[in-house]
């Protein structure tokens, strides 16, 4: 399967899209090197959607042909009380989008964390399903034809590949995963809808996924894609892992997207794994071995993890559709608050001061881009 030929009309448009950003640096960017194999994406902040600063807003415009809210369209910022949407911040976001000529990815739509908390209040399964279809129907007929693609269902799943005890699950069921989908796709039929998640690359959670995915296209229910989330640290999962999981997931006829790119340098505390957002753990100074500064040869291994990943990338690129990092530089990481507090990590392409790592290099350097 061949995905980004669907998506190249609108990729030769990025050229001409309204970022103030000179044709010689176009020519050096992710987006420009990368825009015959998938699309580069980074998640904006709440300040970066309202073009606070405007180097971090040249940076964006220059690297990235796709944008993804960090938070602003989860549903406790979203959808803050039953009867009342919030859409402020989200409009800014899309605007944004269009006039950049970006792809433009809507994350999330049904997610137990970061829940509106009268949501997490419900104990009626009429009342639950009568909410979710309000939710994702007022939302999704909202942006239709103007957001590309949606994560429908965000973190549904255990690392053992069962499903995880939410408050959908507790008052609906495993219906609600198909719902959901059905709900979407009939508010924007046109939209590509995904399953979002991460550990996807583990095999019993793999498994679990496909099942899902299995599961929930029997009902019924249009999947075009999954998103695996990829924070993943300077040694694990292995390169064999992703690869399997981007042959497994390919071969149930879905595009496959790497939605929240992200390398730890950092000690793992407890050896932990993934992304849930609700594992918190105090701080020491083994924890926080590089609080000023990385040192090279830290460097030299994140550059080299992120050209073998891309290597790998680039080798299943008629199956992937986007590579979304998960901020646009370092000082905006979650990974400096997360599992422990204040940590200075430095997963990404771009140092705090916007200026491109070895890593960056070590990804260009996989496409030698001629104009």
């Amino acid at each position: 399967m061949k995905f980004i030929n669907h998506c190249l009309p609108l990729l030769s448009l990025m050229i001409l899209g309204s970022c103030n950003v000179k044709k010689t640096e176009l020519s050096s960017s992710l987006k420009n090197s990368y825009k015959n194999d998938f699309y580069i994406g980074t998640a904006l902040s709440a300040d970066q959607i309202e073009e606070k600063d405007a180097k971090v807003d040249s940076l964006i415009c220059r690297q990235f042909n796709a944008i993804t809210a960090e938070n602003s369209m989860k549903s406790m910022f979203v959808h803050p009380q039953k009867d009342k949407y919030d859409f402020a911040l989200t409009d800014k976001f899309v605007a944004f989008g269009e006039k950049n000529k970006m792809f433009i990815h809507g994350h999330t739509l049904i997610w137990h964390s970061q829940l509106a908390p009268w949501m997490e209040k419900i104990k009626d399964s009429t009342e639950m399903k009568a909410v979710m279809k309000d939710h994702i129907t007022t939302i999704v007929s909202k942006y239709k034809g103007r957001i590309n693609s949606w994560d429908v269902v965000n973190e549904a799943l255990n690392d053992d590949g069962t499903l995880r005890k939410s408050v959908f699950l507790n008052t609906l069921g495993e219906s609600y995963l198909a719902d959901a989908f059905k709900l979407a796709a009939k508010a924007d039929p046109k939209v590509d809808l995904y399953y979002n998640d991460y550990n996807l690359e583990d095999p019993a959670k793999r498994e679990g996924a496909i099942n899902l995915i299995k599961k929930i296209k029997a009902a019924g229910g249009k999947v075009d894609g999954i998103g695996s989330q990829g924070h993943w640290n300077l040694n694990s999962p292995s390169l064999e892992e992703i690869e399997k999981s981007i042959l497994a997931y390919s071969a149930l006829g879905v595009k496959v997207a790497f939605t929240e790119l992200d390398i730890t340098v950092l000690p793992n505390p407890w050896d932990l794994k993934g992304a849930d957002v609700n594992q918190k753990f105090e701080g020491n100074p083994k924890m926080n071995p590089y609080p000023e500064t990385l040192p090279d040869s830290i460097q030299d291994k994140l550059a080299q993890r992120y050209a073998d990943i891309f290597k790998l990338f680039l080798k299943h690129k008629d199956k992937i559709s986007r590579v979304t990092f998960w901020g646009v530089h370092d000082g905006q990481s979650w990974l400096n608050d997360w599992p422990i507090k204040g940590r200075t990590n430095y997963p990404l392409l771009f140092d705090t001061k916007l200026q491109p790592k070895k890593a960056y290099n070590s990804v260009m350097q996989l496409k030698e881009v001629k104009e």
